[in-house]
């Protein structure tokens, strides 16, 4: 991902916490790949699913704090 340096990459990888908009993409992208590769790959179900959990943890944030 290039919108992240190496150095942010390794330390988020090893559990740090994201400082930037860009390492919070990389993190949540990260979560979400872990999560298909141990659902069985890419399928259409399992991109639904993390489409609709996506969404809904977008909505939640929005509800919560808008």
């Amino acid at each position: 991902m290039p919108y992240i340096d190496p150095e942010a990459r390794d330390r988020l990888d090893k559990g740090g916490q994201p400082e930037t908009a860009g390492e919070l993409n990389y993190a949540i992208t990260r979560v979400v790949d872990d999560y298909l590769i141990r659902k069985g790959g890419i399928r259409y179900a399992h991109l639904n699913e993390v489409i609709g959990v996506l969404d809904c943890a977008k909505l939640e944030l929005y509800r919560r704090l808008a």
